[in-house]
């Protein structure tokens, strides 16, 4: 919640002044709103572990090795597939179906309308992800299941979006809207999102780099196919489901006990 109430800090002073992200000002608060979460989560990392933690730290960020080739066809292959599948779901059910994004279609004559989807895709996923999974899921797994911390990170993560339905210029705002049935789509399918990271993160030797680029895929795959939010959020949803089927609730590896990090402690 510190991350919550850091970047709100921010972002709310946007919405009392009337701000808008799409200029100067406001895409200054907007960047350092982003940031909060991975200088928290640097600065709790540096505060709560020792040397052999921090070490730690900064390998989970940087090192290939832990997700290797199989979890990175994962990690690239299921937003991809929930996007392409629930195109084809809403299209057998009579909707319109996948559609490309506005990025992609306007990309022959301007492409720089491609920046958006490409802005999602990196920055913001780095500054998140060093402070949500980098520090804060592995703080909650010490104490909880995979299933109990996956689902309060998620209320959490969700929660930190929230000031964004109010400012203009950011696409919660202009696309999404407060209160509307988009809006709990939204706020729901976070925290479907947060199981399924919570997931790939145990399963690749707690990899921030993983998830990182897991997020970074999400937004991208988002942007450049369309699909209604429904049949995406809902196919979060069962995917969650299933991970907890098969992989168990209190790991969501196979494993018996939850991965951390080296504690003080321990020698």
């Amino acid at each position: 919640m510190v991350a919550v109430a850091g970047t709100w800090a921010f972002w709310l002073p946007a919405i009392a002044l009337g701000v808008r992200f799409d200029s100067a000002v406001g895409l200054v608060l907007l960047l350092v709103g982003l940031a909060v979460p991975g200088v928290f989560g640097i600065a709790f990392v540096y505060l709560t572990y020792d040397e052999r933690g921090r070490t730690d730290f900064w390998n989970r960020v940087t090192q290939l090795r832990r997700f290797g080739i199989r979890w990175l066809t994962v990690i690239l292959l299921v937003p991809l597939g929930v996007s392409v599948l629930a195109g084809v779901v809403n299209l057998l059910l009579g909707g319109p179906g996948p559609t490309w994004g506005e990025g992609v279609t306007e990309f022959g004559v301007n492409p720089v309308a491609i920046l958006p989807a490409l802005f999602f895709a990196t920055l913001p996923p780095i500054l998140e992800e060093l402070g949500w999974r980098g520090y804060a899921l592995d703080r909650l797994q010490l104490k909880w299941s995979a299933v109990s911390a996956s689902l309060v990170l998620g209320v959490v993560w969700a929660l930190w979006h929230l000031p964004l339905f109010f400012i203009e210029g950011s696409y919660q705002h202009d696309a999404v809207g407060f209160a509307t049935t988009e809006f709990w789509l939204f706020m729901a399918g976070i925290v479907a999102l947060s199981f399924a990271f919570t997931w790939i993160y145990n399963n690749t030797e707690r990899s921030v780099l993983g998830i990182i680029i897991l997020h970074g895929w999400v937004n991208f795959t988002a942007e450049v196919i369309v699909v209604p939010d429904l049949a995406y959020y809902a196919l979060w949803f069962v995917l969650a489901g299933v991970i907890v089927a098969i992989w168990g609730a209190q790991t969501m590896t196979g494993a018996d006990e939850v991965p951390h990090p080296p504690l003080r402690s321990e020698q």
